[in-house]
């Protein structure tokens, strides 16, 4: 125990001196408590720890430690250690605990923060879209626009609407605040003022690029805004053919009195080529001769002040169109033949509708019309004449009519006599010859005395048989009373107003040179009571 209390002893004087040094800047009361190894090291108070939350004990100590070896210790470290006071108050702490054991785990090194890589700038949002002025009064106007593209990933902040005089470059911001509406009026302004605006759209990573419009503003009343009347027959595609006059008379209202600008592909009109007429209720839009360069939009703008109204004329200048290319026969077989083209070079400024294919006879000369509004580039030609030599020829058709001249075909087509041979087919001879044979016997009848009536039977043979009618075994010859029939194989025989004497039994007989066939019936004939 004695061993480990000399070395403390010595070092109590440097730290008496470095708390001589420090009083000099009174303000710093950090370095008293932070000196607190120094009563630690003492020989018998390893137990006590409890001083070091106490304030008072610790600066009690430092005087008592000046007692014995302040002279000894003011004189050689005053000098050298009076200048780095300040660093050391907080340096002071680190050696101490590394000559006793238990304190460095107490106070761990302090680690410097890693520097955090930058994070990209978020881009600011895009200039708001179609900013135009709804209306105008004597004193204020109203403007509107379309939200931005691109507003990032925080959103929009609102807008910010600035203004300025016509002649000034001062810009002046209307409203304090930016706000989220797409639709602001400008108050207090004075009638005959010329403004400039421009509206910014402000979000969380900045402003964007100011929307502004073209022309300035002009402070008086509108008593009715712009609007052209635009022709229903104007709102789809004029077409005109090329050498036409271009007579357009468009009609629109406004006042006071606005202001109409004709333009083409945002380019002014060329005087040579198109004369303008406006007056204070239409615009008269005039082309002697129309070619087709004459063809496209043309965008009409009837302006007061700020507000204004657009159109689009589209006017489309057309001609015939030019043959068709490449046709030529690809085959002829039997009565047809096949023909093939490719579309014209010059479709005439409008949409092909179709070809119209025609056919000429080598002897005649004329030329007939075989295919008409043919959509495809190819066809087959059916119902030539054999013998003849045909030559053919394309016109192509677009909504102004015809080509002028048509594509004819380099080679003819002469359909050749085919040499053809009937053969009849050979059928094999059957034999037809067949006995008499009845498909239909005779039915017993009985009748009234007067009245006619008739026995029927039907026989088959080949050759035709022979038929005899015999009554009671007896053949009935040439008997007026007897009339007997055959047709198609069916036998007939009519007894003429019968009698009871006319009553018996009736036989049919079939002969031929195979056999012979026969059928009986009885016939009653009744009188009546």
């Amino acid at each position: 125990m004695t061993g480990k209390s000399a070395p403390p002893a010595k070092k109590p004087a440097p730290v008496a001196a470095k708390k001589k040094a420090a009083p000099a800047p009174k303000e710093k009361a950090a370095p008293a408590p932070k000196e607190e190894p120094a009563p630690k090291e003492e020989p018998a108070p390893k137990e006590e720890p409890t001083p070091k939350e106490e304030p008072t004990p610790k600066e009690e100590a430092a005087p008592k430690e000046e007692v014995a070896p302040a002279p000894a210790a003011e004189e050689p470290p005053a000098p050298t250690e009076a200048a780095p006071t300040p660093p050391e108050a907080g340096a002071e702490a680190t050696p101490a605990p590394e000559e006793g054991s238990p304190a460095p785990p107490a106070e761990p090194p302090a680690l410097e923060p890693e520097p955090q890589p930058e994070k990209p700038k978020e881009e600011p949002p895009s200039s708001p879209l179609s900013l135009a002025v709804e209306e105008v009064s004597e004193n204020s106007f109203t403007l509107t626009w379309k939200a931005p593209e691109h507003t990032g990933k925080a959103g929009l902040d609102g807008y910010l609407v600035e203004i300025c005089k016509d002649g000034s470059s001062e810009w002046k911001a209307v409203n304090q605040e930016p706000f989220l509406s797409t639709r602001y009026t400008v108050p207090n302004l004075s009638s005959g003022d010329k403004i400039h605006v421009r509206v910014t759209a402000v979000g969380a990573s900045g402003s964007s690029a100011p929307a502004t419009l073209e022309q300035p503003v002009l402070i008086r009343e509108i008593l009715q805004l712009p609007k052209i009347r635009m022709p229903r027959h104007l709102r789809e595609t004029y077409v005109r053919h090329v050498g036409d006059a271009v007579n357009i008379m468009i009609p629109f209202q406004g006042k006071p009195q606005p202001e109409v600008t004709w333009t083409k592909g945002d380019q002014p009109l060329d005087s040579s080529r198109v004369n303008i007429r406006t007056t204070a209720r239409d615009t008269i839009f005039y082309i002697r001769q129309a070619q087709r360069a004459d063809s496209g939009q043309y965008q009409l703008c009837v302006r007061i002040n700020g507000a204004e109204d657009r159109a689009v004329l589209d006017i489309q200048v057309v001609e015939p169109p030019g043959p068709p290319q490449n046709l030529k026969l690809v085959d002829v077989w039997g009565f047809n033949v096949a023909l093939e083209w490719t579309p014209p070079v010059d479709n005439g400024n409008a949409e092909i509708k179709g070809y119209r294919v025609q056919k000429s006879d080598k002897r005649s000369g004329k030329w007939f019309t075989v295919l008409e509004r043919c959509t495809r580039t190819s066809c087959t030609i059916s119902d030539l004449i054999i013998g003849n030599t045909y030559s053919f020829r394309v016109f192509s058709e677009n909504c102004c009519g015809l080509s002028d001249s048509a594509a004819v075909a380099a080679g003819v087509a002469h359909i050749e006599k085919t040499k053809t041979t009937y053969q009849p087919e050979k059928i094999p001879q059957r034999d037809m010859m067949e006995p008499p044979k009845f498909t239909q016997p005779l039915t017993d009848r009985t009748t009234t005395r007067g009245y006619s009536t008739h026995l029927f039977c039907s026989v088959r043979g080949f050759p035709q048989p022979k038929i005899i009618w015999l009554k009671n075994q007896m053949e009935i010859r040439e008997d007026p009373k007897y009339i007997a029939m055959i047709e198609q194989g069916v036998c007939s025989l009519e007894i003429r107003k019968p009698s009871p004497f006319d009553g018996g039994v009736y036989t049919c007989k079939a002969v031929n040179a195979l056999g012979e066939a026969s059928v009986d019936c009885r016939l009653d004939v009744k009188v009546p009571k």
